[in-house]
């Protein structure tokens, strides 16, 4: 009888909670309006014969090795950041090696880590989150071979300081160190060319967020040209599809709209967290563009989720994360987003009695 590898048949699930994302859709960490209007018209150009063709991904690498100030033998654009996690794994975790994380952090770390076979480290950060550097530092062993840090954090929006991260990767040269910074527009903060000192040292960045584009699945990975040259080989030649590949110079050449997004996030995030501070709801000062806060217990929490998508807002339930009991993850969008989210966030707070303390801790 065919079975799976062991390490398959115990992977833990992952399903994004997708079916009926009817409403606004603050759940995801989507961009809440869409790509630029360049890609939408980039978009109508598209023919059959455009289609019909193998995606070239090596010219549209050019174009963004240029935007980024660093050699095209320097990064692979993947589908989406989960692709450049799942090429780390396959390139340098063989089955029965460490694999480091910090927790609570994204799912698919550790999902691709043990399809590797690897045995998975879970370090928990520290107080409000904190990046827990020397505890990380102090569990690399001579067995350790990926560390996977995701700066800033989700679902927590915290940042690891730039030079613990470096000291890190000094203090595992055998492992790669993948630094995720899928919400770097948010947060501006960047270890990119930094692999030149420390080849051993990895840095993701994602299209899906800031530029709204995660229905078209692009991601870069970008490392030491001569470490990219061993992940080139685990990728398919063929990983990115044609529109993404189409689509992608035409948003990089429009940087206006993603700084005004990017502006817009940040401004109403604020407001926000003012929002969270006056009704008496803990929250963690976030450097993405979500907001995770405490709204009680599990059961209070979940309880919010329904009655916020009942009023037409989603919202995303992160209990499940670890200390993250009775937590929420909000994702920000423009000042219109925003002002429904803020009357939702009201009417529901009052409705469960949160704002008088009755089902928080």
């Amino acid at each position: 009888m065919l079975r799976p590898r062991e390490a398959v048949r115990t992977l833990p699930s992952y399903h994004p909670p997708l079916a009926g994302r009817e409403g606004l859709r603050l759940d995801f960490n989507e961009n809440t309006v869409g790509c630029s209007p360049r890609v939408l018209e980039r978009l109508r150009q598209l023919g059959a014969e455009d289609l019909a063709r193998y995606p070239e991904r090596e010219p549209v690498e050019a174009i963004v090795a240029d935007f980024l100030e660093i050699g095209p033998a320097e990064l692979l654009l993947t589908n989406g950041v989960d692709e450049a996690i799942h090429l780390l794994c396959q390139t340098y975790l063989e089955a029965g090696e460490e694999a480091l994380i910090v927790v609570p952090t994204y799912s698919m770390y550790r999902i691709y880590m043990m399809a590797a076979g690897a045995e998975v480290i879970s370090v928990a950060a520290g107080g409000d989150f904190r990046f827990p550097y020397e505890e990380l530092r102090n569990r690399i062993t001579q067995r350790t071979r990926l560390i996977a840090i995701a700066n800033p954090n989700n679902p927590t929006g915290t940042v690891a300081p730039q030079e613990e991260l470096l000291t890190l990767a000094r203090s595992a040269p055998a492992a790669a160190v993948l630094v995720d910074e899928a919400y770097f527009e948010f947060c501006g903060q960047t270890l990119l060319g930094k692999f030149r000192e420390l080849p051993n040292l990895f840095v993701a960045r994602t299209f899906s967020k800031a530029y709204g584009m995660a229905g078209l699945r692009v991601g870069v990975l970008l490392g030491d040209a001569g470490q990219m040259r061993a992940v080139r080989r685990v990728s398919s030649p063929y990983n990115v599809n044609a529109v993404a590949l189409a689509c992608l110079p035409a948003a990089l050449a429009d940087q206006g709209y993603v700084e005004q997004y990017v502006s817009d996030v940040l401004q109403e995030r604020t407001r926000l967290e003012r929002a969270l501070e006056a009704g008496g709801i803990p929250f963690w000062p976030s450097s993405a563009n979500f907001v995770l806060a405490r709204i009680g217990s599990t059961k209070t929490a979940a309880a919010f989720v329904e009655q916020m998508r009942r009023r037409g807002i989603l919202v995303r339930d992160r209990s499940s994360d670890h200390g993250c009991e009775g937590c929420v993850r909000i994702t920000l969008g423009p000042r219109d987003h925003a002002d429904r989210l803020l009357a939702a966030l009201q009417e529901t707070i009052e409705e469960l009695d949160v704002a008088q303390g009755a089902s928080r801790p």
